[in-house]
């Protein structure tokens, strides 16, 4: 997202070194750059050109202080702004859910077709159910596009909520209505309404959200918009913000190949905040918003916060511990072991998923490595593990060439990529030998040559 905009401001704050305070000449230089990136990136020119003025004055004549050369200390006001204008300034509590209302909370979604909406809802409840413990009833007043109904059901069934059926001659607002008494009578905490959406917005379609939002009152409602959407971000947001009372805007589709301005241009155009953001298409790939740490990923800073919290969802605590008491008292680090290592890192988002939230020097360490073909790598790596009796896995020493053709006729692969898998399986071995179940930081620094391109 906004890769551009990290690009250009790395290359500026170089030229910038050595300077011993931002002037209105230096400045300006930085400020084109990026400017030009925030256009690149469909963000509206209303919140460039509030944008920039804002940096401008705050930028220039700030000592650089420290160790920090001007190019670091204006990406320093560059961030603070960048968090300020995706709604930092609005302060922790505004991209909060509101639930401080007679149980049901209602929330309803808004937006057009396409945006992502059924899913969002089925994200929302799994995350509502995991992080709040909220017991969660969802409904579907979209009679309009076919099976939308039968896919939330599908979803909301995937996420453990519990879901209420409609029908696609019932009316949107007697369906929203009628799930608004079953929630209330088995007592259920939160209520999604999902709505229909169309291809473009028409007043039909305003005329009727409208009404379904005048008879059930919700407490949220939120504006599901695509992030790759680019300037049409900005009419439909419009639109939405003039029909309805939003209170928050949730954005989906951040993990795809987005310029990722919909992300600031709605928030400015609005003036609501960014409660969650879509970042993977699982079920569990709904991240609740933080401004300042998104500014962060922008300007190549990394989510070092949000690569713990994958660590901390992801990581099986009682399996590490007991592999490092395994190696501690002297037991061989086996294939099981190593799969089990393999199945933790996919559980974190796999190695894009971890090298998409690294400091941007981090991921240049990683230099051009394809990520693809490293994903792929780990996959076949799995599979050739599969295809070993358990008393190879335990002992890898008895795999001979015999059972490497085995294994490789068994995996689909050559025999070898079985020789590689297992001379990587071995460094990794001898790796955890000299760790005795600690030294992760030296263990990473090792695993740079065991995948493709991570050299």
């Amino acid at each position: 997202m906004l890769d551009n905009l990290t690009q250009r401001l790395a290359k500026v704050v170089k030229t910038m070194r050595g300077e011993a305070r931002l002037t209105e000449a230096n400045t300006a230089e930085m400020l084109r750059e990026v400017r030009l990136a925030l256009l690149e990136a469909d963000v509206a020119l209303p919140a460039v050109r509030e944008f920039i003025a804002k940096v401008k004055e705050k930028a220039l004549g700030e000592d650089v202080i420290g160790s920090l050369t001007p190019g670091q200390a204006l990406v320093g006001v560059v961030q603070r702004e960048l968090a300020s204008l995706m709604g930092a300034d609005l302060g922790p509590e505004a991209s909060q859910l509101n639930f401080a209302t007679q149980p049901p909370a209602i929330i309803l979604m808004a937006g057009l077709q396409g945006a992502g909406k059924t899913t969002t809802v089925g994200k929302l409840a799994k995350y509502l159910r995991e992080n709040t413990k909220k017991k969660v009833l969802t409904v579907s007043a979209d009679v309009y596009r076919p099976a939308a109904i039968g896919q939330l059901q599908t979803v909301t069934a995937q996420a453990g909520a519990d879901f209420f059926p409609s029908q696609p001659t019932d009316k949107p607002v007697d369906i929203a209505l009628a799930a608004l008494d079953y929630a209330k009578k088995h007592h259920h905490d939160v209520l999604i309404v999902d709505t229909a959406g169309r291809l473009g917005i028409d007043q039909a379609m305003m005329d009727e959200i409208r009404a379904v939002h005048g008879a059930i009152k919700p407490i949220e409602t939120l504006f599901v918009v695509d992030a790759m959407l680019g300037q049409d971000a900005i009419n439909t947001a419009r639109a939405f913000s003039d029909a309805l009372p939003l209170t928050g805007i949730v954005l989906t589709k951040l993990d795809g190949d987005s310029r990722g301005g919909a992300a600031l241009s709605v928030r400015h155009i609005t003036g609501k905040p960014i409660k969650f953001a879509g970042v993977a298409e699982k079920l569990d790939g709904l991240e609740a918003f933080d401004p300042s740490r998104m500014a962060n990923r922008i300007l190549g800073m990394g989510d070092i916060l949000a690569l713990v919290e994958e660590a901390r969802k992801g990581v099986d605590v009682a399996a590490a511990q007991d592999l490092a008491h395994k190696i501690k008292g002297g037991g061989k680090f086996d294939l099981n072991d190593f799969k089990a290592q393999l199945s933790q890192m996919k559980k974190m988002g796999g190695l894009t998923g971890l090298l998409d939230k690294l400091p941007a020097q981090m991921q240049a360490a990683a230099g051009n490595a394809n990520m693809d073909q490293a994903e792929k790598q780990v996959r076949r790596m799995e599979g050739m593990i599969n295809s070993m009796t358990p008393a190879e896995r335990a002992k890898p020493e008895l795999i001979k060439a015999a059972r490497k053709r085995r294994i490789a006729t068994g995996a689909g692969v050559q025999v070898q990529e079985v020789n590689r898998m297992l001379a990587q399986f071995e460094q990794m071995q001898s790796m955890m030998k000299k760790l005795k179940g600690g030294g992760m930081m030296k263990m990473m620094r090792n695993m740079k040559g065991m995948l493709p391109g991570m050299r």
